[in-house]
Formats: structure tokens, C-alpha cells, sequence
């Protein structure tokens, strides 16, 4: 089983208890291993600490928990990070998404300009821990979960060395909800997605081994009167495009209807989940000092089970599993065609102790091409603004985004999600 010595940047966060009970789920194919919790706030750092030590304890696991708020000596010889923070917590989700629906325009967390101040706010901090791990730990590797994760990814790889894959589950999770609004049963269907992280379409689509679209077509005109509005737009987006998409396609498609919602909504969705938050850490404080902590999924962030993925991704890599997952990784070879070959792409691959292979990619549609290259292009201009550029690369990015088509707002938009985000972002971004 593999033994590696693992950072986790975020090892604070309320998601933080779910992934250490996910990771110590697999705990026996990491045996031996020691993980180092990472974090700002110490108060929380040492409830996420207590709570993993004692279930390491209760499960009787060969695996050790350390916690610390420095960066850099918790990186130190590390073979893996893990990271998933936030940076600015779910108040700068808040900015994110309230000051462009102000302009006339949606705001979301990995979408438009919401995810571009995001994206700047993480690479901010990552390229900080890409030199920290140049000096302390030249061999390690990132695994990723900051948001938003293609530029993310985009960004490490493209001006740096370090070896950086990152994960998410929406080609596992996306196609479901098309298939259930169709009336389908998930498990007899068989759906391969690609494109860029949370903007991905199915290249193959099988049900029964047979093309799925047929009984789409039947069962929009069947059920489009009788289905809740995201399963409708999930199926008719399906019908209409010829390929199964990423919820977040919404966010182009009926752009208009949800920005109405959005406008009339009494809170956005960031500050929504800040009410519940106090109530995840006292759930959190209670399982910290009992003997054999169980966390229950109703009061933890995300449930039990978070960043599974990215454990099972760890898992094929230092156990050499060849496992099949999807990843976020450069575009090796062209292998989904009309990307480039440093673009970060989101695919299916198999995992092992070589690497990340990517299997033989379909074409995507051209009815879904141009706007997954468009987002693939704004992706690329919000790596560069977020590692080194200024204001005008990130007007550049902002209008690069289908979300953002006017050049006065994107102005606007940027000076004020800037000066309100002012405390991390670095001053060549500023106004």
C-alpha cells in the first residue's frame, strides 16, 4: 500500500471533517502514510486534527495527523498536497455572486465573472505554494480541489513545473440528472464527457449499448410539461444540442431565466450556505472530543464523503491501480481534437504510477464546439491574468466569457469586484 506524507491546504475548511472520514475510508491503502493538515484558522485546524486523530484511533488505522498554520514548513518533504481552500471564505463567494448581478449579469462561483475573481483570489495563492514546494519539496505533486479547478490547473502547469491533475465529479454526476428526467434508469447508461472543467459535454452517450438520443427526443416530447425546471433544461439542452451537457451550461443557454431568478432571489447561494455554517462547526466541536467521532451528513458541509475523487485518484496513482477517472490535465498529444495541446482539458483517463493517461477522445459535436473552445480560450486569459498579468488582461479574460459581452461593463465589473476582493488580489491586478 502506498506510504506518502500528504498536505492538505484547507485542512481547516467546513468540508474539511467529510474528506478526512473519505480519506480514511480507503485509510488501508494508504497505510503508514502521515497527513498534514493546513490552515489559517487555528480553532478550526485543531477540530478537524482532533476529530481525524480519534477516528484514525476508533478505526484502528496505521495512519498519523499532524496540524499546522504554517504553509511552509506543513509542505516540507510532503509527496502530495491535497488542496481545496477558499480563498476569502464564503464571504468573497458572496462578492462573487452579488456584484454582477448588479451589472446585468449572472454570478456564480466558477462561472463569468464570479469564477475569474475566484480563479485570481486561488492562483494568487497557489503560485505562493508552487515556490514554497520548489524549495521544500521539489518531487511532490498537486492534487487538486480550488476552484475554479481548469484555471486553476491552467494556470500551475502553464508557469510552472510542478505537476498539478485536478478532479471533479460532474462527468459522473451530469449525466444523471438528464437521464432521470427522461424517465431512464442511470445504471443501464454508459456516458463519456469532455470538454473543460464544469463546461463538458457527453462524446458517447449508450443506454442498453444502444444511442441514448432517441429515447431522449421521445421522453422530452413526452415529459417536457411534467418535469421540475432543472430537469427540463437538463433534458431539453440534451434534445436540442444532440449531446448530454454540464449543468452549469444553464448559466449560457437560459441565461435570462436564471438571471431573473437570480434577481429576485432574497440571497444568493453563498449566503444561503453561511447560514448553515455555524451550525457544521458545533456539529464538528461535539464529534472533536468524542471517542469514536460520527459525523452526521445532514450537519456537515458536503456530507461525509468529500473529495472522494481526489482520494481515489491518490489511491491509482501511488497504489498503481490503473484505475479509469476522470481528470484535469494539458491536452497531451491533441487527444481531444480542436484543443491546444497546453489547454487544459477535463477526460476520462486511466491513473497508475507513470501518470495520467488520456484515453482515445471522440470529437465533440460541433453543435457544442465553439462556446466549449470560447470558455477553453477565457480559461487560458484567466491563467495568464491570474499568474502575471494586470487590469487589462483581465478585461481581456472578462470579455473572452460568454457571460460578459460589453466592454463598458466588463470595465465596471472588474474595478469593483477588484477593490472589493483588494485584500487577495496582488496589487498589479488592482485599479
Amino acid at each position: 500500500m502506498a506510504r506518502i506524507k500528504l498536505a492538505y491546504l484547507g485542512g481547516g475548511s467546513s468540508r474539511a471533517a467529510g474528506t478526512m472520514a473519505s480519506l480514511l475510508w480507503h485509510g488501508a491503502e494508504f497505510a503508514g502514510s502521515e497527513i498534514v493538515l493546513i490552515d489559517l484558522d487555528p480553532d478550526h485546524l485543531e477540530i478537524v486534527r482532533s476529530i481525524t486523530e480519534r477516528m484514525i484511533k476508533a478505526q484502528g488505522l496505521d495512519l498519523t495527523v499532524t496540524a499546522t498554520t504554517d504553509r511552509r514548513a506543513g509542505l516540507t518533504d510532503v509527496d502530495a498536497v491535497l488542496s481545496s481552500f477558499r480563498p476569502g471564505g464564503f464571504g468573497a463567494r458572496a462578492l462573487d455572486e452579488r456584484i454582477p448581478i448588479k451589472h446585468g449579469i449572472i454570478g456564480q462561483e466558477t462561472q463569468g465573472p464570479g469564477g475569474f475573481f475566484m480563479s485570481l483570489r486561488s492562483v494568487n495563492v497557489l503560485k505562493g505554494v508552487v515556490e514554497d514546494l520548489n524549495e521544500v519539496a521539489p518531487n511532490a505533486k498537486i492534487f487538486n480541489y480550488t476552484n475554479p479547478v481548469n484555471i486553476v490547473s491552467q494556470a500551475v502547469t502553464q508557469y510552472s513545473d510542478v505537476p498539478i491533475v485536478s478532479m471533479c465529479e460532474g462527468p459522473i454526476v451530469f449525466p444523471p440528472v438528464v437521464i432521470k428526467a427522461a424517465g431512464l434508469d442511470p445504471e443501464r447508461a454508459e456516458v463519456t464527457m469532455a470538454g473543460v472543467n464544469h463546461n463538458c459535454w457527453s462524446t458517447e452517450a449508450l443506454y442498453d449499448g444502444k444511442d441514448i438520443m432517441p429515447l431522449l427526443e421521445k421522453a422530452w416530447e413526452e415529459r417536457k410539461d411534467q418535469l421540475d425546471p432543472n430537469s427540463r433544461r437538463a433534458l431539453q439542452l440534451a434534445v436540442t444540442m444532440g449531446s448530454i451537457p454540464s449543468d452549469y451550461f444553464n448559466y449560457y443557454y437560459f441565461r435570462e431565466e436564471l438571471l431573473r431568478e437570480q434577481q429576485g432571489a432574497a440571497k444568493t447561494r453563498s449566503e444561503i450556505i453561511m447560514d448553515s455554517v455555524p451550525g457544521y462547526w458545533d456539529h464538528y466541536r461535539e464529534q472533536s472530543t468524542a471517542d469514536t467521532p460520527e459525523l452526521d451528513p445532514k450537519r456537515s458541509r458536503g456530507g461525509i464523503h468529500e473529495l472522494e475523487l481526489a482520494i481515489d485518484v491518490m489511491s491509482a496513482h501511488y497504489n498503481d491501480t490503473g484505475a479509469r477517472l476522470p481528470v484535469n490535465l494539458p491536452n497531451a498529444g491533441g487527444a481531444l481534437a480542436g484543443f491546444d495541446e497546453s489547454t487544459v482539458v477535463e477526460v476520462w483517463c486511466t491513473v497508475d504510477k507513470n501518470g495520467f493517461h488520456i484515453e482515445p477522445q471522440k470529437e465533440l459535436p460541433h453543435s457544442v464546439l465553439g462556446i466549449t473552445q470560447q470558455l477553453a480560450e477565457f480559461q487560458i486569459l484567466a491563467a495568464k491574468t491570474g499568474w502575471a498579468g494586470t487590469r487589462k488582461d483581465g478585461i481581456q479574460a472578462l470579455l473572452a466569457n460568454p457571460l460578459v459581452n460589453n466592454l463598458k461593463v466588463a470595465e465596471e465589473l472588474y474595478d469593483e469586484m477588484a477593490a472589493a476582493h483588494a485584500a487577495y488580489l496582488p496589487e498589479r491586478l488592482l485599479p
